[in-house]
């Protein structure tokens, strides 16, 4: 997530406008915390980034030993480094934030510096002013010397408060050297937390320029008969394309027998639901953005929606799904509970595995094993199948759909933290 500074300057200003003494924000994976001596970032997106690019790592070291096509190698080396740049961009406006706390922290330590250096001046004179007057006699003759009651009654309070004023200063001093010490602890572990941000940022960008140099040799392979390699894409995206039209097919035919089952228009584009289905189906929404991750490691390899190619930017991509990059014989889980709608086995062995939430269908293509049969009742998280590993290409990609009655969703919008 890009971080807008026009956000943290509208939460300061809240701060100040309804005299809080912090606030958080929230979106996706990036947290924003401010305060009025503090604004820091609790970013977990670095953590899942490193994450992603070291499981990229291993399944290139597998792509070589397995000999991968040079299409599959550029497409997971073009993915490794957008979330290298992506790592790289956020590294940097961290390491921004944490300069501008830095650089409030210098200035609150050095006003706290100087209102402790007026205080303890203010405080070491009226200690020799108390010792001046130390004694008992004088308080009593300061008493005794009023021209009327009131005036006593006056000298005796104002001796009294300034007992009081005396202490409070003495307990403002204590208060504001801790502060100052907090402060100076703080910008210790900061200027610690900045550099080790700058080192990271140092070692990701040499990573970067030999994966772009790496990026650059192997476009250049492939530029020599792109041609060849275009005709490749186009015919994989031909034979997803067919895949979508098949399972849109199941859907369509499935809405309406339910409907008809249940009287209405068979002409509909929504299922009928029974009393069940409507119950699981709310379930399933009611987790949305928390479901959990059809494989339990695997890289996003491709979002969902329109996209160009990375080989070639003529040619378009549909993707009505995820791709998930993952390791050879991975096992497939099911995302939620639900009943196993249809399986599909075509001669290429790009089995399908489709499971039924109500109104809602989540797709499992590319399995070149399958555990469950049609009608199965299968709980979250249930193994349901085996990734193929593509022979001809190379790797063992996941591709993972959710519908809505005939409407795809964004996956990333279910799955946590995808």
């Amino acid at each position: 997530m890009k971080i807008d500074k026009k956000i943290i300057k509208e939460l300061s200003d809240y701060l100040d406008e309804f005299n809080l003494s912090e606030l958080e924000y929230t979106e996706k994976d990036t947290k924003i915390k401010v305060s009025k001596n503090n604004i820091s970032i609790n970013n977990q997106t670095n953590q899942k980034l490193s994450k992603e690019i070291k499981l990229i790592n291993v399944l290139l070291s597998q792509g070589r030993q397995e000999q991968k096509h040079i299409i599959s190698t550029v497409e997971d080396l073009s993915y490794k480094v957008s979330i290298r740049q992506n790592l790289i961009k956020i590294t940097n406006q961290q390491a921004n934030l944490l300069t501008r706390e830095i650089n409030n922290n210098q200035k609150n330590i050095t006003s706290l510096r100087n209102k402790l250096k007026l205080l303890k001046e203010e405080y070491a004179a009226m200690v020799v002013k108390s010792y001046k007057n130390r004694s008992e006699e004088s308080k009593v003759m300061f008493l005794l010397s009023s021209n009327n009651f009131q005036q006593a009654y006056k000298r005796l309070q104002y001796i009294k408060q300034y007992a009081n004023y005396q202490q409070k200063q003495g307990e403002e001093i204590k208060l504001q050297t801790t502060n100052l010490q907090e402060l100076n602890s703080d910008l210790i572990v900061q200027k610690k937390n900045k550099q080790e941000l700058v080192d990271a940022n140092r070692i990701a960008k040499n990573e970067l320029n030999k994966e772009l140099k790496q990026h650059e040799l192997l476009m250049a392979s492939i530029k020599k008969d792109l041609s060849k390699h275009s005709a490749q894409i186009r015919t994989k995206q031909r034979a997803a394309d067919k895949i979508d039209r098949e399972i849109e097919k199941i859907i369509r035919d499935a809405i309406a027998s339910s409907n008809k089952k249940a009287g209405k228009s068979s002409s509909s584009s929504t299922f009928a639901l029974t009393s069940e289905g409507l119950v699981l189906a709310t379930s399933f929404e009611a987790n949305k953005g928390k479901l959990p991750w059809p494989v339990k490691q695997g890289v996003l390899k491709m979002r969902y929606g329109n996209q160009r190619s990375s080989i070639d930017k003529n040619i378009p991509i549909k993707s009505s799904g995820v791709r998930i990059a993952t390791n050879k014989g991975e096992k497939v889980v099911a995302v939620f509970e639900g009943t196993v709608f249809q399986i599909m086995t075509p001669k290429n062995g790009n089995n399908v595995i489709m499971i039924k939430h109500g109104n809602y269908i989540t797709a499992y293509k590319n399995l070149s094993k399958i555990y469950v049969k049609k009608g199965d009742k299968v709980s979250s998280r249930q193994e349901i199948g085996e990734v193929l590993t593509n022979k001809a290409f190379g790797g063992t990609v996941l591709q993972f759909v959710i519908y809505k009655d005939l409407k795809t969703q964004n996956p990333a919008h279910w799955i946590h933290d995808m």
